[in-house]
């Protein structure tokens, strides 16, 4: 299955990867969001991290979380959706609490803007994009024990130990610079990861995208890919996986209008020899 997020919706989209059937949604958050564009951009839990956790304590199919981008009170919201031998099902949905922990990253990242979370070994890690006024983006580590102790007692995140906190600088384009949206985890430790370039001075206000770059951040932590997408696409969404020596990925895009409908692409990126 294909599990997609949508930054301006409440609920998941599921869509099976071995046939051309029809997906279906799952609704995260009851309610509506308004159709105005502004009014809805302001109360959106601008869902843009999802990741999948491996089975744990009443989750013997482990389950899937997802993230807003915590830099206004409406976006410090999780949702944990459990997984059973058909994948996510509507009758499994769990809101967590996770003011708290953005607070505490908002203390050490300036203008907070959560695109990505990953599960790499024992650690549950954050992506921050940065914006124009705060060019450089950055990765987050908490312990994953500590996170799925708390999902499983609490339904809450607390403010948790930083365990790690790098930041990066992809470079610009036309002055603006290149900033994470995503991120995929590899089994040898390596992250590969999405990014664009927009045209934004804040975690708030969008802006046209200049380009797009998928890359890969080595076990170490320092950058050993980076290579350009050659369309002019917002691509927000990544997954990876090894097909020989080359790592296959799919990337989902955003064009920020709800009449333009996200795209599927695929493609393969090559790993340093």
């Amino acid at each position: 299955m294909l599990y997609v997020i949508a930054d301006d919706e409440l609920q998941l989209g599921v869509f099976p990867m071995e046939s051309a059937d029809l997906g279906h949604l799952i609704r995260l958050i009851e309610g509506d969001l308004p159709d105005s564009h502004a009014e809805r951009k302001k109360a959106k839990p601008d869902f843009e991290a999802l990741t999948r956790l491996a089975p744990f304590d009443r989750h013997p199919h482990g389950a899937l979380l997802a993230l807003g981008s915590g830099g206004r009170k409406p976006r410090r919201r999780a949702v944990l959706v459990a997984l059973d031998e058909r994948g996510a099902q509507a009758a499994s949905v769990r809101p967590i609490d996770a003011a708290a922990l953005f607070d505490a990253l908002k203390s050490e990242i300036d203008d907070l803007n959560i695109e990505g979370a990953v599960v790499s070994g024992d650690r549950l890690l954050l992506m921050h994009r940065g914006n124009k006024s705060h060019a450089f983006s950055a990765v987050i580590g908490f312990s994953l024990s500590a996170v799925l102790r708390s999902i499983a007692c609490d339904n809450f995140l607390p403010k948790l130990p930083i365990l790690s906190l790098r930041h990066y600088d992809l470079g610009t384009i036309e002055g603006i610079p290149l900033c994470f949206t995503d991120g995929a985890a590899l089994p040898g430790g390596e992250l590969v990861f999405s990014a664009i370039a927009e045209d934004t001075s804040d975690n708030y206000s969008d802006g046209p995208c200049i380009a797009s770059a998928v890359g890969m951040i080595g076990p170490y932590g320092n950058v050993q890919v980076l290579s350009y997408v050659d369309r002019p696409c917002k691509i927000e969404g990544v997954h990876a996986e090894r097909n020989g020596s080359e790592l296959r990925l799919w990337l989902v895009t955003d064009a920020d209008d709800a009449t333009i409908p996200a795209t599927l692409l695929t493609g393969e990126l090559r790993p340093p020899q």
